[in-house]
């Protein structure tokens, strides 16, 4: 029953939704709730809630030119594989590394997607303040997609820096996102960005926005700064 709402959205965005696909999904489902008991991974342990929430409001981009024309995906802050392994899944034609600073969960995630054959997921270890800073993933990728990470400001400084010009941000907000990224705009700015549009969601029963930000000049040396100080020092 539960699968069958997913199901139906994968056939809504126009994505694979083949027994395999479906079959992927389920195992990594059952894998992250079974993780769970030992280690701190989701406090959503619903089923339908989880595919709801953790599946379906993955893959809403699915559907953006931005995400489609992308080849090369970073998604910051993982923590369980969100949205990242969703959208691996269904896009096997791309790259995606998913970074986190806690190793304990992309243990989990690395092994798990090792388990699926999902040959185009790498996991990477470090804050997004250091790992932005190391030259073989600044400013390298098409696309970068987080969730529920950091308000926009803060979300700018870590995930900007690791995008090409020309690449774009999709950052993943609640029902006031518009309200963040106008209070972000110095922040967005300063580091390259430029908000082209905000995205509802195409999926009923959601009420979540989509920030398309596209990064139109290469970020200043100096950003970001050192770990721990765009969550206390916000640019504004």
């Amino acid at each position: 029953m539960n699968m069958e709402r997913l199901k139906e959205a994968l056939i809504s965005l126009d994505l694979p939704h083949d027994d395999e696909t479906m079959e992927k999904f389920r195992r990594y489902m059952e894998g992250i709730l079974e993780w769970n008991q030992k280690l701190n991974l989701t406090a959503i342990t619903d089923r339908e809630e989880f595919i709801l929430k953790h599946f379906i409001d993955s893959l809403l981009c699915c559907g953006f030119a931005e995400y489609k024309e992308s080849r090369t995906v970073i998604d910051v802050g993982t923590g369980a594989g969100f949205p990242g392994i969703p959208l691996a899944i269904v896009s096997p034609e791309k790259e995606f590394i998913l970074a986190d600073s806690l190793n304990k969960r992309l243990k989990v995630v690395s092994s798990l997607s090792g388990d699926l054959c999902l040959s185009n997921v790498r996991t990477i270890h470090g804050r997004a303040e250091e790992l932005a800073r190391n030259k073989a993933y600044r400013e390298s990728f098409d696309l970068c997609v987080s969730r529920a990470v950091a308000n926009m400001a803060v979300l700018s400084e870590y995930c900007l820096p690791f995008l090409r010009k020309g690449g774009y941000l999709l950052a993943y907000k609640g029902p006031d996102g518009r309200e963040e990224v106008k209070k972000a705009e110095k922040a967005i700015s300063v580091l390259g960005g430029k908000c082209m549009r905000i995205e509802e969601s195409p999926v009923e029963g959601f009420d979540h926005n989509i920030a398309v930000i596209e990064k139109i000049k290469n970020t200043p040396a100096k950003f970001p700064r050192k770990a721990g100080t765009p969550a206390k020092e916000p640019i504004f």
